[in-house]
């Protein structure tokens, strides 16, 4: 596995192995890896014949109070998992060759709709920011595919829409959630807890788990079913920021009559903000 740290190299290996009629695969991340970072390399890997991934921690997405500065670094560790997962060529740029100009004078991508409520709604400008750094990668690595793990529901669906709108020719794959054997999902925020807080935390999949259980046995009551999972959550030393279900194709608000879900959550423990969901499709069950 190469790393390079400009554009002009990471250009000139992508475009080496494109010559070489090999298909790109691009996972972009903010480093301090875990092993669901590596299960998106991994099947970007079974996807793709060169497998590009990317740590830029991004300061367009980072809120004023938010923990940019103490984010943790971790280059040396990142490349050995990302290497045993099966990545090529990693790219490192620094803000100043991410954004040339300065953030100020940076050309922003929005998304609207998908990107407002739920973490949209107590980050504001978060998914502006991930939406520009993402197309501005994709515009460097240019790769056929590109994965990113479903924890991130509301990423996700604004990273399909800005594809889908901006007309781009990549492959948007959605992993499954990577868990701890408590149920609690991998996270880079995980490392934040205490360890009592860290036996905690798996209170937030156990609610999520009972909320879709409920559905799964016929429960259509869904702001009953809310209400008993935010009091599940206080009870146990959460301050919920949110717990909805909504429509899992555009995250509309979910209605009695709907069949595809998710029930998506994000909660403070201590001072670590941790975010979870659950897609449930009762036309599969």
């Amino acid at each position: 596995m190469n790393t390079v740290k400009t554009i002009l190299e990471l250009r000139a290996a992508v475009a080496r192995a494109r010559s070489e009629g090999k298909r790109i695969g691009f996972v972009p991340t903010m480093g301090n890896l875990h092993s669901g970072h590596a299960a998106l390399v991994t099947k970007a890997a079974q996807r793709a014949d060169f497998v590009v991934a990317s740590i830029f921690v991004n300061p367009l997405q980072f809120g004023a109070n938010e923990d940019l500065d103490k984010y943790p670094r971790t280059l040396a560790a990142d490349q050995e998992k990302l290497l045993q997962a099966g990545c090529h060529l990693l790219f490192t740029p620094n803000v100043e060759e991410m954004y040339p100009d300065g953030m100020a004078a940076q050309t922003l991508v929005s998304v609207p709709h998908l990107s407002e409520g739920l973490c949209g709604a107590s980050r504001p400008g978060h998914f502006e920011g991930v939406a520009t750094v993402v197309s501005k990668l994709f515009n460097m690595v240019q790769p056929d595919l590109a994965v990113f793990g479903q924890k991130d529901f509301q990423q996700l669906a604004v990273i399909r829409a800005l594809v889908r709108d901006l007309n781009l020719p990549i492959q948007i794959i959605g992993e499954p959630t990577v868990r701890a054997e408590d149920g609690l999902a991998l996270s880079s925020r995980n490392g934040y807890l205490t360890d009592a807080q860290r036996a905690t935390a798996p209170t937030i999949y156990r609610t999520l788990s009972r909320i879709a259980q409920a559905i799964g046995q016929g429960r259509r009551d869904f702001e009953v079913l809310i209400a008993e999972g935010r009091q599940q959550l206080v009870e146990a030393g959460f301050k919920p920021d949110y717990l909805e279900i909504r429509q899992a194709l555009n995250l509309r608000p979910a209605g009695a009559h709907d069949r595809d879900l998710v029930i998506l959550v994000a909660a403070v423990l201590g001072a670590t903000r941790l975010i979870d969901n659950l897609h449930l499709n009762l036309d599969e069950q």
